[in-house]
């Protein structure tokens, strides 16, 4: 069980995150993935991001089939507690759950098989291995937009395969991609090559999207310590990224 202690006014991060208002990237159902673990831990995550100016979040637990088998079956009754939760502590904040899925050969058969968990409307959060692009995924988004949904790749900074060929971007934006960024990604957290990629997607107008993709409270401290980079919190106010419109 995690146990959170308030701060004092003194180290507060009031409206830190408000360039955001919606948060379309964490993993705050407890026990679905490898994000909280207990609903104690989801409600003060949740409690610290309505107090650093989110006004609403839609989590995104992972659907990876062979690892994490979630659905709509196994994240509504999590996802209930906490709402209950939230409400008997009188946390009144938007709270709803869309998913992260995994493109791989599995993702390929869900898309015509059941209506996907979408961020809003036709809006679906998808991401693919770290290590190289699946030789299927002009095929895998195509699908998609076949069925009728919008494509918004995870954190692209974070894929290495396109670091050293940056036309790949390109060409994701070609096949209907939209782009969220990792916040903690343009602080340098998973590396300087990383936050180099950030930094070139930002400036070449390519990042639609934010998220604290936030999992444990390591996340939760790097993006408090966000407070202290006025340059950096500059930049994100003034970037425009489509978050409100959610």
């Amino acid at each position: 069980m995690f146990f959170f202690r308030k701060r004092s006014s003194a180290t507060s991060h009031t409206d830190l995150l408000s360039f955001m208002e919606t948060d379309i990237h964490s993993h705050l159902i407890p026990g679905v993935d490898d994000g909280v673990q207990d609903i104690e831990t989801s409600l003060a995550y949740i409690e610290q991001l309505q107090e650093m100016g989110i006004r609403k979040i839609i989590t995104t637990p992972h659907i990876i089939l062979d690892r994490y088998p979630n659905s709509v079956d196994t994240l509504t009754p999590p996802y209930l507690q906490v709402k209950a939760a939230l409400k008997e502590k009188g946390v009144d904040l938007p709270f709803s759950f869309a998913a992260e899925y995994y493109m791989d050969e599995q993702f390929e058969q869900l898309i015509p098989s059941s209506p996907l968990l979408t961020l809003q409307g036709k809006l679906i959060l998808v991401e693919m291995s770290f290590m190289q692009a699946p030789p299927q995924l002009h095929q895998w988004l195509f699908s998609l937009a076949a069925h009728g949904y919008q494509p918004v790749l995870a954190h692209p900074e974070r894929y290495n395969h396109y670091h050293h060929q940056y036309g790949g971007y390109e060409q994701l934006k070609e096949w209907g991609c939209l782009f969220q960024m990792n916040l903690l990604s343009i602080t340098g957290y998973y590396g300087k090559h990383i936050q180099k990629i950030a930094e070139k997607l930002m400036a070449d107008k390519m990042i639609n999207y934010i998220g604290t993709d936030l999992h444990h409270y390591k996340h939760l401290a790097a993006i408090q310590a966000i407070s202290k980079d006025k340059k950096l919190r500059k930049q994100l106010e003034e970037y425009g990224f489509k978050n409100r419109e959610l």
